[in-house]
């Protein structure tokens, strides 16, 4: 009833709703049709005001085909906080408009372009504006009858007659060029507005490149790594990074895992000690390289007072979690540790951050009749041995990662809800510098000194055979 009383100016159009026994009423009526409709969008919110063009014509769809009538009745205005454009043929809404929208984006972009490039408004080397441009302050209604019509389908969503959008076409042209010659200030306002806007898109189009090529470059770069089994999601605030030790421990953890956040690292035997070497040899380390392209960390070297220095970019860090899950033994003990000498040299900020975890993986796997009990150190297996009291148990030393079952890793070490994880502490990085340049640095002297004093406390854990 609306569109009805639109495209029927001046007719009342009331629509009694019954509400139990009485009527809710509701009256169309558009004194002006196009006009008022248009009145009404733009409300307070106003570049320009309204503009009404309306005119016969006769045209013909080809030049073998009989000419026909049209009548146009058109309502044009501008604002930089509304748009709409509406069109309505024989006094149905066109939901695709058709040749009437061929024709305004045609004459729109044609008059306006016509504007900037007379009146020198682009800058050198600039491209022309588009319709997206102008359509986004542009509110326009377009009413239209002719004796002759052809539509897209039967549903009438679109009108196709090629006469009548060559006549619109050209009387929108005229009809803009006379607009904007006599109302100067007018014109001056639709040109600026649509050169922001063309110049919005532009930038929040570039914006949205970087951003893509910045984040592919980033997939592109862990797709050439090695043996890298990356997560479904982009979702940074969710990703999580296993780094794993072996291929073994890998084809485990890719069954246990998650697929959609988590993704799986493997590293081949034990990497550089970082303390140790300088930058130059750290760099040269495909195991080091790959972990660092994997994280996305953008790590650059740099000189500074002949000193070497890596730099670390937080914004292109791709996780939200990186583990480290090793065996659960002295050689996946030292593995760890190694890591997080890298990760404390190269990316502190990771560590600073509270991004770095160690996932826990279970000594002891104590079986009962019923039940399945996953020690993780000695005093938890005593704990389970005297909770389990008569019942018969079978107990076993944990193996390593790779000859888990894919349903004890996701319950032990990598479900969530489930598992259990270290976090490397920033408070703890200065601590963790000193132990670690005396335990494995440079520093010769100062672990000598630290066996002698601390030695007896690890004779239990020596391995002598």
């Amino acid at each position: 009833m609306k569109r009805q009383a639109i495209v029927n100016a001046g007719v009342e159009f009331i629509f009694r709703n019954q509400n139990g026994r009485s009527f809710d009423t509701t009256v169309f009526n558009y004194v002006n049709g196009v006009v008022d409709h248009v009145a009404e969008i733009i409300g307070e919110n106003g570049l320009t005001g309204v503009q009404h063009w309306e005119t016969e014509a006769m045209t013909r769809d080809r030049d073998d085909k009989p000419e026909y009538k049209l009548k146009m009745n058109i309502a044009v205005a501008f604002s930089n906080k509304v748009s709409t454009t509406e069109y309505y043929h024989n006094s149905s809404w066109l939901e695709q408009g058709g040749a009437p929208d061929k024709a305004v984006r045609n004459a729109f972009v044609y008059q306006i372009d016509n504007y900037l490039k007379t009146n020198n408004k682009y800058n050198k080397t600039e491209k022309k504006i588009s319709y997206d441009d102008v359509a986004d302050c542009l509110i326009c209604v377009i009413s239209s009858f002719s004796s002759v019509a052809s539509y897209a389908n039967q549903t009438k969503k679109a009108v196709t007659n090629k006469g009548i959008q060559d006549a619109m076409t050209a009387f929108l042209r005229r009809s803009l060029e006379v607009y904007f010659i006599e109302n100067p200030l007018e014109a001056e306002k639709i040109a600026e507005q649509v050169l922001i806007n063309k110049r919005s898109r532009e930038n929040a189009e570039k914006t949205r490149l970087n951003i893509k090529k910045k984040l592919s470059g980033n997939l592109d770069m862990t797709n050439r790594v090695e043996k890298f089994v990356d997560c479904r999601s982009k979702d940074i605030s969710s990703r999580e990074l296993f780094i794993v030790e072996g291929d073994s421990a890998k084809g485990a953890c890719v069954q246990a895992r998650d697929p959609d956040f988590q993704a799986i690292m493997p590293i081949r035997g034990k990497i550089l000690n970082c303390l140790k070497v300088d930058y130059d040899r750290i760099f040269k380390s495909d195991i080091i390289t790959d972990l660092l392209k994997v994280l996305g960390c953008g790590v650059e070297v740099k000189s500074k007072a002949n000193k070497n220095l890596a730099t670390f970019d937080m914004d292109a860090l791709r996780w939200n979690k990186v583990i480290i899950c090793t065996d659960a033994d002295v050689d996946g003990f030292h593995i760890r540790t190694m890591l997080l000498t890298m990760l404390y040299r190269l990316t502190p900020t990771l560590i600073r951050e509270g991004r770095v975890f160690i996932a826990e993986s279970p000594l002891y796997e104590i079986t009962t009749k019923n039940e399945v009990y996953f020690a993780y150190d000695e005093v938890e297996k005593d704990n389970f041995i005297e909770q389990i009291g008569e019942e018969k148990y079978t107990i076993q030393r944990s193996k390593g990662l790779g000859e888990n079952e894919p349903e004890m890793m996701n319950l032990t070490t990598m479900n969530p809800k489930t598992r259990r994880l270290i976090k490397v502490m920033p408070d703890d990085a200065e601590q963790t510098a000193q132990i670690f340049d005396i335990l494995i640095g440079n520093n010769l002297q100062a672990r000598k000194d630290y066996i002698v004093e601390h030695g007896n406390e690890y004779i239990d854990q020596l391995d002598v055979s």
